[in-house]
């Protein structure tokens, strides 16, 4: 991914991040009364505001910092969602179980990370390009795999089998893991407010996600 640093947003200055998904869908209102809609992203972007709640003076230095060192919206980081950042349920633990990377054919090594999220009704399939190193857990037909046999590059979300353990055709491979979201800042400009001694507040430090 171009244009990035491989550093997080300080978790401790995230923690009252609100934001999610954004989509975006063209709706046309016909004459007849119906509607004609379509959708003009085929993956949602998620978009965060981590500005809000009272600070220290050291904390609005270090996103001070850390917006300097990005160059502003010039080179993007990882970000951790509060909600969503794993590969199941946030409620629930992390297995080599929670989602599906495709089916071997005895040739292929290379699988990329991803997430679906759906019900009866549809789903949506999203690429994980920024797993946490450490995290990654791999299933290949329901059996786990030792560490050595694979490996996770965490730059790309992209799963490598070594050689004598690349899965066998029809083989179904799955995968849990945590994950940083690949953001930039959405603001040219940081706006500091000191609202009290030694402490002050960022109204707002907007972040839009990167699509890998």
């Amino acid at each position: 991914m171009a244009g990035f640093h491989e550093v997080r947003f300080p978790l401790r200055l995230s923690l009252s991040t609100s934001g999610g998904p954004v989509r975006r869908t063209d709706i046309v209102n016909l004459s007849n009364g119906r509607e004609s809609r379509n959708s003009r992203w085929r993956n949602a972007r998620r978009a965060y505001d981590a500005g809000s709640g009272i600070r220290s003076i050291g904390d609005l230095y270090e996103v001070l910092e850390f917006f300097e060192a990005r160059g502003g919206e010039l080179y993007g980081f990882r970000f951790r969602d509060p909600l969503d950042c794993r590969s199941g349920r946030p409620d629930q633990p992390v297995t080599a179980l929670d989602q599906a990377l495709g089916i071997g054919d005895g040739a292929k090594a290379d699988f990329q990370l991803a997430k679906t999220y759906g019900d009866a009704g549809g789903s949506s399939l999203r690429v994980i390009a920024k797993p946490v190193a450490g995290t990654v857990v791999v299933a290949v037909d329901g059996v786990v795999k030792a560490a050595g046999t694979f490996s996770c590059d965490v730059a790309t979300g992209v799963v490598s089998f070594a050689s004598g353990h690349v899965p066998a055709a029809g083989a179904s491979v799955t995968a849990g893991f945590e994950f940083d979201v690949p953001v930039r800042f959405a603001t040219g400009w940081i706006d500091v407010n000191l609202t009290a001694f030694n402490a002050g507040r960022i109204p707002a430090i907007p972040l839009m996600e990167i699509l890998p």
